[in-house]
């Protein structure tokens, strides 16, 4: 039996033409083949999700919601699911809310916890949430089976969720919690969800009460810590430390347990605390997606995670590891519906990570050089580009090229470039250039205080950002270079206390200061650089300019708390920082001659790998015959495609037989391998639809399970291209400091330029 298929398409449209004779013979309409064949028989809304059965989770809190039904176990599932909502952490949250709707099916409270997947604080404004509403709508239906109390929870989503006209649905469910407290005063659940939806709705402080409330009879409620982080974050994220410090500890096995707390010591000036806290999220997040087989594309915490790890990394001057690690967003596996450039998939986090560092550090002969920076025809790469590659040639002051890009994207009527959203920071510089000083001065300065208010309203200036440096750090340096020292000085103290600890707004302030001639805040501004860059693997130039011109000082810090000093080897205990394909798990299947067949056996070719449900199915055989049109191409890339199905081997070799089709179909009668591969839904015991790209190495490099086969035969050997031309970066120690012996220094701001100067 040949290794790879050649199947004609006169034999592929025979099964097609048969396949529905076979559903009238035996009864069943197109709708009961499609249930049959991958598809929910509840419904579309639960086609989507995670499909295999949940398993008891470690590190994710305590949090306790009674229900009343009696079927075994429901009560500990519901708790999980209830947990995991506490932190956010919908899919997961979901699967087990799935599983206790499998032991209790009429019972509502599985389908109220499903609809709170969607239907939440943190979505609340959002669209596309039907699929939500549909769970809710069950739970509505079977409103009857459930206690007086729990009827008021469902009511209060229903209140807020389904009515036709708009209200404000945060409000809403915020006054239905309080009415579940006014009549069961001990319940804490109802108690922490009110205070998430509070959240905004008044005064703060009195907030902090209805936590501090919950606190008292739960001290470690995950909820309480995450709603207090919250409910400080974007107002005084200061006052948040407390629960910061203990919500990551209480909570160690969910990303965002650790996120949320990054997100605020990053607010504060924590940096080093901020690297552990985002380090520690990509970390566990990593390791989740290597026990249960996902990859960067199937969970957007990953690359949010590691976008914002490269921004606090680039904050303490750790250049090298940051675009490092852009890189590798950028690189990960595609996907053609979650990973375009748009939104929070590893290439758009990606590319905002790797332009924004190398943006930072001055990196513009890189920028320019084709390849440095993976430019798409759409999403932030059409966004960005001119930003950055006029940039790039106006730090090598090469201007006239600069004007040339513009040119060609057009300028608006102000006389700015009609480009990106750097554009009006671009425009300053082109006046500068011109020797139009005051004007490019009113530019920066009207960025400057746009940023400020936006600052007011949010206390935020970005999660993370996409800019690299704070217009009012910019504005500080256009003063500067215009001699405006206390002016320039004054900027950049503003700059740091809109991002306090900001690196380069210290640089700045240094030199500003010297020229003022306060060598003591001149000194202090040093030794807080000094601090940031402490842990830096990249010999940076600042610190180095700023002592030739005098200034002198030890390290200062400048965190409000004391810190621990961090590299990127600091929490290898827990995992991998960085994604590496997972090992594929080992299969032992039959083929057509009853012989067992294992991956081990097609070490050093690539597999393709299809889950089929049979040739009775439709959309299966439409899979395999796209398949087959390409089968030179995957010849040509070192690729094997092997169908798994559940029928038995006879029953494929009489298939053979019938369709003359020379193809390797391996079976897999008690789905043992289709549970390894999580191509079966554990909920309603049935096949799903898998289509898995493992490597030479045996590592799963991408794959897709459903309801539906993947017909996007194109976009695989697109993939496959990828797998066998870009090699797998080395992690080891040793390659990293390999690197660090060869690198160049990098600075934060070039050199002051004469022809700038007043």
């Amino acid at each position: 039996m040949p290794a790879t298929m050649k199947w004609s398409c006169a034999a592929a449209a025979l099964i097609l033409c048969a396949t529905p004779v076979l559903a009238q013979e035996t009864g069943q309409d197109q709708n009961e083949q499609d249930t049959r064949y991958g598809h929910s028989s509840h419904g579309s809304a639960f086609d989507k999700g995670l499909r295999t059965k949940p398993w008891k989770m470690d590190g994710i809190g305590k949090s306790h919601f009674p229900i009343t039904s009696e079927a075994p176990e429901i009560q500990f599932w519901f708790d999980q699911g209830n947990t995991l909502l506490h932190s956010f952490w919908w899919e997961e949250a979901e699967r087990s809310f799935r599983w206790c709707a499998k032991l209790d099916p009429d019972h509502p409270m599985p389908y109220f916890g499903m609809a709170r997947c969607g239907l939440n604080w943190f979505t609340i404004g959002g669209g596309g949430q039907q699929r939500y509403k549909d769970f809710l709508n069950e739970a509505i239906k079977r409103k009857d089976k459930a206690s007086p109390q729990e009827q008021m929870y469902i009511e209060a989503w229903e209140a807020a969720y389904l009515p036709k006209e708009r209200i404000n649905r945060t409000k809403t469910i915020a006054e239905k919690l309080q009415a579940i407290i006014d009549k069961y005063p001990d319940d804490i659940e109802a108690k922490a969800l009110h205070a998430m939806y509070s959240i905004r709705l008044g005064d703060r402080a009195e907030n902090e009460k209805r936590i501090n409330a919950v606190f008292a009879e739960h001290p470690d409620h995950p909820g309480a810590h995450h709603y207090l982080i919250h409910n400080w974050d974007d107002h005084d994220p200061i006052r948040a430390l407390k629960s910061c410090e203990e919500y990551g500890i209480d909570v160690p096995g969910v990303g965002h347990a650790n996120h949320m707390p990054g997100h605020v010591y990053s607010k504060v000036g924590m940096w080093k605390e901020a690297a552990f806290a985002m380090d520690a999220a990509t970390r566990v997040e990593l390791k989740y997606m290597q026990e249960r087989l996902k990859l960067p594309f199937e969970t957007w915490n990953y690359a949010h995670n590691r976008n914002y790890l490269c921004y606090i990394q680039e904050h303490l001057g750790q250049a090298e590891t940051a675009i490092s690690a852009a890189r590798d967003l950028v690189n990960a596996p595609l996907d053609p519906q979650a990973n375009s450039e748009n939104g929070f998939g590893p290439r758009g986090q990606g590319m905002i990570a790797l332009v924004r560092a190398l943006t930072r550090f001055e990196m513009w002969e890189e920028i320019l050089t084709p390849g440095t920076i993976p430019w798409g025809d759409s999403g932030i790469s059409k966004r960005l580009r001119p930003d950055v590659e006029a940039q790039a040639l106006m730090g090598l002051n090469r201007f006239d090229e600069a004007r040339a890009i513009f040119d060609e994207v057009g300028w608006n009527k102000d006389g700015s470039p009609k480009a990106g959203p750097n554009s009006k920071q671009l425009h300053a510089r082109f006046l500068m250039d011109e020797g139009k000083h005051e004007e490019a001065l009113a530019i920066m300065k009207n960025l400057h205080d746009v940023e400020g208010r936006r600052f007011e309203r949010t206390r935020s200036v970005g999660d993370p950002p996409m800019a690299s440096l704070l217009n009012a750090t910019l504005y500080g340096r256009l003063l500067l270079e215009r001699g405006k020292n206390q002016e320039a000085a004054d900027a950049f103290e503003e700059s740091l206390r809109r991002l306090p600890g900001d690196a380069a707004a210290y640089y700045g302030l240094a030199k500003a200061q010297h020229r003022l001639g306060n060598n003591a805040e001149a000194s202090e501004a040093l030794g807080h650089l000094k601090y940031l860059y402490s842990d830096a693997n990249n010999d940076l130039g600042e610190v180095e300019e700023l002592e030739a011109m005098g200034i002198t000082s030890d390290p200062i810090s400048c965190s409000p708390k004391a810190e621990r000093g961090y590299t990127t080897h600091s929490l290898d205990h827990i995992g991998p920082l960085n994604w590496e394909p997972f090992a594929a798990p080992e299969f032992r299947l039959q083929n057509t001659e009853d012989r067992w067949v294992e991956l081990k056996d097609y070490r050093g070719k690539n597999v393709l790998l299809v889950f089929y449900l049979g040739d009775e199915c439709v959309h299966c055989v439409e899979q395999l015959q796209e398949i087959v049109k390409k089968n030179d191409e995957l010849i040509e890339e070192e690729t094997v495609v092997l169908a798994i199905s559940s029928t038995t081997p006879e029953y494929n070799r009489d298939s053979l037989k019938l369709m003359d089709l020379p193809l390797v179909l391996l079976s897999d009668v008690n789905h043992e391998n289709a549970r390894r591969y999580q191509s079966y839904d554990d909920f309603e015991d049935m096949e799903l639809h898998s289509t898995i790209l493992i490597d030479k190495e045996g590592r799963v490099r991408w794959k897709r399970t459903g309801g539906d086969p993947f017909m996007g035969i194109d976009f695989l050997l697109q993939e496959l291209r990828r797998v066998n031309t870009e090699p797998l970066p080395d992690y080891t120690k040793s390659e990293v400091e390999k690197k660090r012996k060869a690198r160049k220094p990098f600075r934060v701001f070039p050199p002051d330029r004469d022809r700038w100067s007043a």
